[in-house]
């Protein structure tokens, strides 16, 4: 889609408008009158605060750098693991132009995703050790180091963000071809029909694990970048 010259990719770009709207009206009712003896809904808010908060305190060393990476896992959490699972259930098609799928399974979300977490790794080298300082971290203990640490970190940049993308895209393909068997052979659908909602059943249940598995994997690679740079 072009709007004034510019191009928006509508199979990102609404649904997550709508991740955003969804994760914003869920934190916000979950949290509405607290209590001292919470409830299911504040205990299910209590939980995962303290499940992301947990992850950050055993891979970051420094407490300085806990605090903020603490409300920034949270967040990264919340949007991968919704985006990972969305699109399991929720996928629009029209004339061959998807509109609504699983945001990550597009690699461009994941290299934003990606971007961001090494750019905020980079800021919290830069606040703790000083521009300078940080940056002559980039060619010690010799010059000759410089390319090799740069490419560490480009490959840093593309082990995060295509192992997302490559198993929440290999997931979405899988479901689309299961979805094809069903009608896919004429005469047959009496057969295909009930195996192919089987095996939809099945690995739509095995993705939901892997989306969570992914979601994980993702939050535990960008704090161990957060600490290698916080402490280079």
């Amino acid at each position: 889609m072009s709007i004034f010259g510019l191009r928006f990719n509508l199979a990102n770009d609404i649904p997550i408008l709508v991740i955003a709207v969804l994760i914003i009206c869920l934190v916000f009712a979950w949290s509405r009158h607290l209590q001292i003896r919470p409830g299911r809904k504040q205990n299910a808010l209590e939980w995962l605060v303290d499940f992301t908060n947990n992850v950050v305190d055993s891979n970051l060393t420094g407490e300085e750098e806990r605090k903020p990476a603490k409300l920034f896992g949270f967040v990264v959490f919340l949007f991968i693991i919704v985006s990972n699972e969305i699109g399991l259930f929720f996928q629009i098609t029209s004339n061959g132009e998807s509109y609504f799928r699983s945001p990550t399974a597009s690699a461009v979300v994941t290299m934003t995703l990606a971007m961001m977490v090494l750019a905020y790794s980079h800021y919290v080298g830069v606040k703790k050790h000083g521009i300078k300082r940080y940056l002559k971290s980039f060619v010690e203990p010799f010059a000759l180091f410089l390319p090799i640490n740069l490419i560490d970190d480009f490959a840093s940049f593309l082990t995060l963000s295509l192992r997302l993308y490559g198993n929440i895209y290999a997931g979405e393909v899988l479901i689309h071809l299961i979805s094809s068997l069903a009608f896919g052979v004429k005469g047959m659908t009496y057969i295909t029909l009930p195996f192919a909602l089987i095996l939809m059943l099945i690995w739509q249940v095995f993705s939901l694990f892997i989306g969570a598995v992914q979601t994980y994997v993702f939050l535990n690679l960008s704090m161990v970048y957060i600490d290698r740079k916080a402490n280079e």
